[in-house]
């Protein structure tokens, strides 16, 4: 593999629509847009020796992406949500003891080794069984890459201790504004009434959450309004005049594209501000697509051109 690679840590699963199934995972769908750009990228995880793993597995052959982190369970099934439907929405159905789970730490070391890491992102999801958590931190031990954590909370999926080892363990956070919420009740004692970021004290309160842990910067989405970004020396760049749209189809997804363009314009060197512009424009195109991931490659040949990517 190249040098300079973006390994991604985490699920690979299929989400269960009545309508059919669907490859997902908020890592793995970092990981293709990353392909889809060819930049080099590692995805590490685990799925089993069934229909969904092969499912898996022919998105990694339609992507034209290196199988070598991909570890099969003999054992436990491929990762799956069910997606379930009701008046107001969807609910998702997490299931447990999933092969993303029981990813091995020595095929996960031996994979990172073939590399050099340039970054390394990683969730909360996959952190929920012991085996996955204690083999995230045996790769974050031996990697001096730049760690970016999606913190991605899923409900009943995770407890305060992970995301504090999990934010102490990052450089660069990126969080929604409802996770926000949660970062500030457990760790800055605020509860503010009005939309996030808009004031002195909730701004005060970002600024208190990258000093308590050592972060290089955090970063909000904010969905259709673009994102802010808080640095480590008190950089505070906002974006909100960002190219809505021309329609909305389906926000599945729109953070993990976000994520993919940051780590895309760090690999390649794109000044700061211009990287979280591209994040957010391209999250927003994401959401005129169903799902998390285009069905026709050719999606991807629009921001291939326009940012000169070859």
């Amino acid at each position: 593999m190249q040098k300079m690679t973006t390994v991604v840590y985490g699920e690979a699963l299929v989400d269960d629509f009545s309508s059919g199934q669907v490859v997902g995972g908020a890592p793995f769908n970092v990981a293709r847009h990353l392909a889809a750009f060819m930049s080099p990228q590692l995805a590490i995880t685990r799925i089993g020796d069934d229909r969904n793993g092969a499912l898996v597995r022919a998105e990694f052959e339609r992507f034209a992406m290196s199988d070598a982190g991909l570890q099969l369970d003999r054992m436990e099934e491929t990762g799956r949500v069910a997606v379930r439907r009701h008046a107001r929405g969807r609910r998702l159905v997490i299931l447990p003891g999933q092969a993303y789970d029981y990813i091995n730490p020595e095929q996960a070391l031996a994979a990172m080794e073939a590399v050099e890491a340039a970054a390394i992102y990683f969730g909360t999801l996959a952190q929920r069984c012991p085996r996955s958590r204690d083999t995230l931190y045996a790769l974050l031990d031996t990697c001096n890459a730049r760690r970016y954590l999606d913190l991605n909370l899923r409900e009943g999926q995770f407890d305060e201790r992970c995301v504090f080892h999990s934010l102490h363990a990052a450089d660069i956070a990126k969080v929604n504004e409802e996770e926000l919420q949660s970062l500030f009740a457990w760790y800055a004692d605020i509860h503010p009434s009005s939309a996030p970021l808009e004031g002195e004290e909730v701004r005060a309160a970002c600024a208190v959450l990258v000093q308590l842990f050592g972060l290089e910067a955090l970063i909000v989405t904010l969905g259709h309004r673009g994102s802010v970004y808080f640095g480590a020396d008190g950089t505070v760049l906002v974006h909100r005049d960002n190219p809505l749209p021309p329609f909305v189809i389906d926000t599945v997804g729109a953070g993990d594209a976000f994520s993919a363009m940051f780590l895309l314009g760090r690999q390649r060197g794109w000044e700061l501000d211009t990287t979280l512009a591209r994040a957010n424009e391209f999250a927003g195109a994401v959401c005129t697509i169903p799902g998390a991931i285009p069905g026709n490659l050719a999606f991807y040949d629009k921001w291939v051109a326009r940012w000169r990517i070859g």
